[in-house]
């Protein structure tokens, strides 16, 4: 997929985001065939609504038919990111805190790539995770978000 045609998509999608005082979680653009999908999770505080999602899709649909940033035609996808939702950067891990979180890293750590564990802080562009280690003891470890390659809000029931 054209960088340029992300950027200009995303500059978009964002400034609607702005304007509709919702949070941009993540935009993916892809292929399929011969139209673009534009996938949009959004979200505020207290949750977003279906409604909501269908205001967004109708004012970004507006202003991509005004400025025409996809040559062809695509297909615009609008949701909330769910209970499972990807955290990207470091306020997303720091307004989690004490939520348990799935985390896959690029680099080793403690002989792991994958971890499992309560967001216990964010210092600077490192996370602090505090996860079960040998005989149940819990220990706290840094994870520094350069290396996070996924990492999303685990689903607790009760």
């Amino acid at each position: 997929m054209d960088r340029n045609l992300k950027e200009r998509v995303f500059n978009l999608v964002s400034r609607v985001a702005e304007d509709c005082r919702f949070e941009l979680v993540d935009m993916k653009l892809s292929a399929v065939g011969r139209k673009t999908s534009i996938r949009v999770d959004i979200d505020k505080d207290g949750g977003i609504t279906l409604d909501e999602c269908a205001v967004f899709s109708r004012r970004l649909e507006a202003l991509m038919d005004v400025e025409d940033p996809v040559p062809g035609s695509y297909i615009l996808e609008v949701s909330s990111p769910g209970l499972d939702r990807p955290l990207k950067r470091p306020e997303d891990f720091e307004k989690c805190r004490g939520r348990l979180v799935r985390i896959a890293t690029k680099e080793m750590i403690d002989n792991q790539s994958f971890f499992t564990g309560r967001i216990s802080g964010v210092s600077g562009e490192t996370l602090k995770l505090t996860i079960s280690g040998k005989k149940g003891v819990l220990r706290e470890i840094d994870i520094p978000c350069s290396i996070v390659s996924k990492a999303n809000l685990e689903v607790e029931i009760g």
